[in-house]
This record gives structure tokens, sequence and C-alpha cells, in this order.
């Protein structure tokens, strides 16, 4: 038989009715019992223990056990004097207050005694389930295909799986990283604390509208609270008109974040919109919204020339009326900083008023950089070298032109690529999907044949000015079925130089070539618009008239006694390398060189097509000779040389001890034979991408030394020329020293290529003036054409300059050039020390083939 005792402070359900009037001091308190009625738990684990309430009096409860059997009636024990405050409970609330503590101190023995009686249950059903789990496994191990193929024996290991909390270095670099990726994404996108603030601020409001809807006892609605608390945050005197001391505490800290969160706001607004206007100053960003606009991709000494040549080309047809409006907007991109593209732009166009000049400061070799410049509604894009390196010029301009491949609808805008080889044109022009004109960079090449002829850079300069007379491409269905020959007669106000048929020019056309609807005739004339050239149909003859025989022209020339042969055939076999006639070599001549720069050993190439044998080109440098040898090596050594033969000697070309001694040993080398002597002055160093005032000075200063030398030692020279870029300083060194010369190479090619942006088809016409193997511009001696005393018109020197398989365009009196003279049938008065200007294969007297 088990006993339990339990002693618990409970109060009774029911209290005898007390007289409130009664005295505290009745001698012998009474004592009353009651009957309580409990649950019978069949537990012998429970033992009861005693507690005690303070203040509430003693209460002794009795149970017996006997078996399994528990007595139903039990008497509480309460003393009527253990506490007299209780006695005198008059208020109903106090009662049930009393009530609800007995409620809850049963329930709270009650649930572990209900735990500890389903404690047995549950231990049995987890048994079963695990064995009825692991009975499952080990038929599933059994049977499937490849289970548990790592353990022969079917017993899983323990995954053995760390459970445990991570430790505080743990949790420390873990909020770091966080830390650390939210000031990533803020540095790329200032926007990211904007959010984080917005967020933040909402947060606020919500456990500011919470708490005072806790604290004020739902008195007013949810609604109204958050109301209050957004209040609050916004206007910091809010706050001061709460009532209680915990709505003025919420609203004080609403207040304070209200005013950290508005600073914090305006302060990430601000650089947000600094970040913005970096991105619109800088570019980069930027979606350009233009059409019929030039791109203009790279920053070198060719810019100023090209932008001064579409700001003449602009002005012109806006005064011709063919403008589309009246400023041509041009894009400049390059990867430089947009502050020094603007300050670049702004020095170079300050005189231009036909030019708006915008700037992208971006990757040329990204495709998202096209297509945020409109590049295929672009009028064409110019990509100009940035390097120095003639490899990295031609991969650059390879990676640019890539770039522009996955634009759609290019095919319609030409680009015109500066490179330095051909055989990266013919790589560029076979890209898909675009109209690449690359433009060769041939400015060594053209300043030999400038140095060689005095004169010639005043031509090319003339046919590349749109205010006289330059190339267009002229096409008219009503030419269809004429003869080539019958279009000379035609146009009056032109020069007819050849046709352009399959994107292919030819100078010298068969005479009975027929015309097609496809055709363009080469002309030179001024440029007038949407104006076509005159053309006198009149004046065309008849083929029968035409085609006149040999003895009529003869007779109508009267040049018999100069014995002009007449073709009968217009073919003749075409020679590559030297440009000296078939039955001639050129001219033996000693160049002194004066200068070095990698392109020079393609400068002495061109020497060699033009020069005869036992030439030679001597180079006076400062630079060292391994320096000159690897250059020379990489452009493939001098074994192609056939004429020319090349000295070096070490030396500043302005010294004037090293400049003297070098032209001394030069005549007396030279004194038993008379050899024509030139001197030549190039930029000592790299001037593409550096400052070329420096150079102009440095070639200004070694021309003018060199001349005062020849003259104190009595040297006769032929020509004394200097590569000078700035056009205004060669001009003022001419007008002081005629005798000299100035050749801007690089000014003429960038006005090529701004030609070539504006037409693309001429990018043929000039590849084959300024290529070697192609026809060139010549400045003739006229006793070629014509015998003392004869007044010949311009259309009869033309026709003997036809038979002679060459273009005459113009000629030369007193020093004056004169390209597409009109009238032409008119005679002139030459002298025989004036010359003719003509397109020609060969240099010097043209061969003719019978």
């Amino acid at each position: 038989m088990a006993v339990t005792h339990l002693q618990l402070c409970v109060l009774p359900h029911w209290f005898p009715r007390l007289n409130p009037f009664s005295s505290s001091s009745s001698p012998s308190p009474k004592r009353k019992y009651m009957p309580c009625q409990f649950w019978c738990i069949k537990s012998s684990s429970l033992h009861g223990r005693s507690f005690k309430s303070p203040n509430r009096g003693n209460c002794k409860v009795m149970s017996q056990k006997t078996g399994n059997k528990l007595d139903s009636t039990m008497y509480i024990n309460v003393e009527d004097d253990s506490d007299i405050e209780l006695l005198r409970i008059e208020q109903v609330k106090s009662s049930q207050i009393h009530l609800a503590k007995v409620l809850m101190g049963l329930t709270c023995l009650y649930i572990p005694l209900r735990l500890a009686k389903l404690n047995v249950l549950d231990i049995f059903i987890k048994i079963a389930q695990e064995i009825f789990l692991c009975t499952v496994q080990n038929i599933g191990a059994v049977t499937l295909p490849f289970a548990c193929a790592s353990n022969s024996m079917n017993k899983p290991l323990p995954l053995g799986l760390d459970v445990t909390l991570p430790s505080f270095q743990d949790v420390k670099w873990s909020f770091h990283r966080l830390l650390y990726l939210f000031n990533v994404q803020l540095e790329k996108n200032v926007a990211t604390f904007f959010i984080v603030l917005l967020v933040a601020c909402f947060s606020f409001v919500l456990i500011g509208g919470f708490l005072f809807y806790k604290f004020r006892d739902s008195k007013e609605s949810l609604e109204d609270c958050f109301w209050e608390a957004w209040a609050c945050l916004c206007s910091s005197s809010t706050h001061l008109k709460q009532r209680t001391r915990i709505e003025r505490v919420i609203g004080f800290v609403l207040a304070i974040w209200g005013i950290l969160f508005y600073s914090r706001l305006l302060s990430t607004m601000t650089e947000q919109f600094r970040s913005n206007m970096y991105k619109l100053r800088e570019g980069a960003q930027m979606q350009v919204l233009e059409t019929d606009h030039i791109i203009i991709c790279g920053v070198n000494s060719h810019l100023a020339f090209i932008l001064k040549q579409l700001n003449k080309y602009h002005e012109f047809a806006v005064r011709l009326g063919t403008a589309t409006a009246r400023k041509q907007r041009i894009l400049l991109m390059s990867d430089l900083p947009r502050k020094q593209i603007d300050k670049l732009a702004d020095h170079i166009a300050k005189d231009f008023n036909h030019i708006d000049i915008l700037t992208k400061s971006c990757s040329l070799s990204l495709t998202k950089s096209y297509e945020r410049a409109a590049a295929n509604k672009a009028r064409a894009i110019i990509i100009l070298p940035t390097k120095t390196d003639r490899y990295e010029v031609d991969t650059d301009a390879f990676l640019s032109v890539l770039a522009l491949q996955p634009i759609p609808n290019m095919e319609s805008v030409p680009t015109i690529v500066e490179v330095s080889s051909s055989n990266t044109c013919e790589l560029l022009k076979s890209i898909s999907g675009l109209k690449v004109e690359p433009v060769e960079n041939v400015a060594s090449k053209l300043f030999v044949q400038c140095s060689r002829q005095k004169g010639l850079i005043k031509i090319y300069r003339h046919l590349l000015n749109y205010r006289k007379n330059v190339f267009n491409l002229w096409n008219s269905p009503s030419l269809a079925g004429l003869k080539y020959r019958q279009l000379g007669p035609g146009f009056q106000e032109a020069v007819v130089c050849g046709l352009y048929r399959n994107e292919k020019i030819y100078f010298h056309p068969n005479d009975d070539e027929i015309l097609q609807e496809t055709d363009k005739v080469l002309l030179i004339a001024p440029v007038n618009g949407a104006k076509k050239p005159a053309i006198t149909y009149s004046n065309v003859k008849e083929i029968s008239d035409a085609h006149r025989s040999v003895e009529d022209v003869e007779k109508d020339s009267d040049t018999q006694s100069y014995a002009l042969k007449i073709r009968k055939e217009n073919t003749r076999p075409k020679r590559k390398g030297s440009k000296a006639s078939d039955g001639t070599l050129g001219p033996k001549e000693f160049i002194l060189l004066l200068g070095w720069r990698p392109d020079v050993v393609e400068m002495i190439e061109e020497y060699d097509n033009y020069l005869g044998p036992g030439s030679v080109v001597e180079i006076l440098s400062d630079v060292p000779l391994d320096d000159r040898n690897k250059a020379r090596k990489g452009a493939g050594g001098q074994a192609k040389l056939k004429h020319v033969q090349v000295s070096h000697r070490i030396g500043n070309p302005m010294n004037f001890d090293t400049l003297q001694e070098t032209i001394r040993n030069i005549q007396h080398s030279s004194k038993n034979e008379d050899i024509p002597l030139s001197i030549v002055v190039i930029s000592d160093r790299e001037w593409l991408l550096g400052d070329p005032n420096r150079a102009d000075k440095q070639s200004a200063y070694s021309l003018l030394l060199a001349e005062n030398i020849c003259n104190k030692l009595g040297v006769t020279v032929q020509n004394l020329v200097a590569e000078i870029v700035d056009s205004k300083l060669g001009k003022q060194i001419t007008r002081i020293k005629p005798s000299l010369t100035y050749i801007a190479a690089e000014e003429v090619m960038t006005l090529v290529t701004a030609q070539v942006a504006e037409d693309s088809e001429l990018n043929e016409v000039w590849k084959d003036i300024l290529n070697a193997e192609g026809d060139e511009i010549y400045v003739k001696d006229i006793r070629l054409y014509m015998k003392e005393g004869e007044t010949p018109s311009f259309t009869e020197l033309a026709k003997r300059a036809h038979l002679r398989r060459e273009v005459a365009i113009g000629y030369v009196k007193n020093n004056k050039k004169v390209i597409n003279p009109v009238p032409k049938s008119e005679p002139l008065s030459l002298e025989l020390t004036d010359s003719l200007i003509v397109i020609s294969e060969l240099e010097g007297e043209q061969p003719i083939l019978m």
C-alpha cells in the first residue's frame, strides 16, 4: 500500500458565508470541512508535496491508496484564522481572480501527468515505426539494382553531420561578407541604397503603427495608428502631440529616424544624380538618337584635317541647297576620358561653323558602343588608327569592324577604315554584312612622289578641295549604248578620266567599249550638288567621224615633224614595280634623307621604283643602327631593291657640323659625274599620336640649315623638301624661301579619307592613283605633246595624250596650275618651259605600241 501526501495551496470551491462584523480575536477558531472531488491517477511514482502560499491559509489534504483504489472523498482542512485579509473578501472580482489561479495550478499539474501517461504509448509506437522502416530499407536494398553498391554488407554509414552552432568567427565573417556584397552592389548602382532606405522606412512605419495600436488599447483603428507613425516620421513635431509616456517615446524614435531617413535620402538622390550626370558626360551609356550623322572612331593627328574637310563640304552643300540640315552632326568616339575628348574637339572645331561635334567615351571594340551610337542610321563611319605600330593599327581596325557586324542594317552604311597594309584591306572586305572601304595609308609613298615632282602636292590638294575641281562619278541612263570615245566631246565643262564598272576603275578603257546602264563615268569637274555636269550632245560626233584614220589625225594635229606615232592597239602589258618607262630606266640621283621613322623603309622601296641603277639614298639620323635594322627586317629587308643603294650615318640632322660634313662628303663623292642631289627632311619622331608642332619646328630648322650649308659650299640641290604638318607654317617658309618645298603627306591622306567618307566609290579611284602599281598623276614636259611655236587647244593636247595612253587633266603655265580648263577648244599660248598634267601609268615619255 502506498500512501501519498499532498499538501496544496488551494481555495475551496465554496466558502461559507462569513460575518463581516465578527471580531477577529475569537479565542477558538472554527474549522469547517467540505467535500472535494479529485481524479483517480494510477501512478505510484507521483508523490504529493506540501506547498505553501503566503497569506492564504494552510490546507491539508490526506489521500490514502489501498491497492489500486483511491478514495474519492477527501477533506480539506482550512484554518479560518490563517489570514485575516482572506476572510474579508467582499468583492466578487477578487474571488474570480483566486478561482483562475486555482484552475491554472490544476492545469499545470494535469499536463505533466497526462504526458507521463502517454509517454509509454508513444515509445511503443516509435519502436514499431523504426522496425518497420528498417525492414523496408533492407528489402529495398536487396531488390533494387545498384543499391548500396559501395557497401557489400548493405550497412548504411552515418552521415556525420555537424549540427553544432557556428562559432563567433563564422558569424562575424558572414556578417562582413554580407556587408561586402552590399557595398559591391552599392558601388555598381547607387540606387541600391535608396531601396534599402525605403524598406527601412516602411518597416519603422509598420512597427510604430503596431506599437501605437497596442498601447492605445485598440481605441483607434490600425490604419489610424499607421498614419500616426508615418506622420511622426515625416514631421518631427508630430511626436510632441503624443499624450502618454510610451507614445512620446515611440514618436521620438520615429522622429529621429525620420530625420536620418530624409538626410540619407537626400544624399543618396544627390549621389545618384551625380552618377547619372557623370555617365552622361562620359557618354558611354547614352543612346544617340541621330540620323544621317558621321561617326569618327579614334583620335589622332588626322582628326583636325578630316573635320576641316567635312566642314568645307557641308558649307558647300548648304550653298548649293543640297544639305539636309544646317549643321552636319559628327559623333566623335574614343576610349579617352570625356573631358580630354571635349577639350580636343573644342580646340579643333572652334572655327568650324557648319559642323556640330558630339563626343562619346567608350570602347571601340564593343558592339554595344556602336549600337548606342546608332551606327546603322549613320551616314558614314570613319575608323582612325590610334597606335603607332602598324600591326596594332590593323588589329584594332579589324576588331572595330567585327564589332559592327552584329548590328542589323549595316549593309548600306559605308565604313571607311585607315589601315597600313593592302593585305588588311582584303581581309576587311571579306567580312560579310558590311560595306567596308579600307583606305591604305600610303603617306610615305605619296611623300616620295611629291618630293620628286614640284607642284604635285598642290595638284592633289586641288583635287581634294570641294570648292574646286574634284573627282566625280556621274551616271546617266541616256549614255547607255554610246562608245567610250564619244564621251570626250560631249562633256564641255568636265574632263573624262575613265570608266567605273563593277566596283573597279578603268582609266584607259578601249575606245570601242560600249557603255552600260550601270556604268559610271569618272569626271573631273566642280561639285554641283544635285545638278549634273552639263552635257552637250550636239558636240558628240557620229561613230564614223569619231573613228578617224591615222592620216586625218596627222593632218589635223600639225605635229608631223614631231613624229608622234598613233597606236593601232589600245592594249599593252602592265609592268609591276618600276615606274620608269619601258624603253629607258629611271634617272640616277643622290637622295640625302634627314630623319628616321619606321616607314622610311617604304620610302626607300618607293624611290627604288622611280630611280635608275647607281642611285644612292643616304640616311642621317641619331637613331641607332639596331633600330633601323629591326625596322628593315620587319619590312622584309632590302632584298627587293634593284636600283638604289642605301647607306646609313649616325648624327643629329640639326647639328651644323654633322650636317656640313655629310654634305661635303656627298660633294666629294660626286665630283667626277653630275648627279642631281635632293635633300629630304622628315620627322625624326613618330608624331601621329604626339605633338606635331615640335616635329614641324625640327623639320623646318633642318631644312633651312641644309639650304644654308649648300649655299656656303656651293652645292647645287635639285629639290629641298621637308615634311611639315602645319600648312600655315609651310606656306610661311615657302614665302620666305621660294626654293623650298613643304609636303603634308599625312594631310593629303586625311583629305582622301574625308572624300571617301562622302562618296565611298571614290575609294577605288584614289587607291589606283596612290598605289605604286596603278596609274598616277604626273607633271610632264610639254615638249612631249607640242613643238615650239604651236598653239594647240586643250582638246588637241588631250587627244595627243590619249594616243600615249594618258589622260590630260590640266596644264601648268608660269608655275600656275590649271585643272579642267574651260573652254577647251580655244588655242593655248604655252611655252616649252610649261608642263602638262596627266594621269599615266609610267613616268617620263610614254612609249606607243604599234
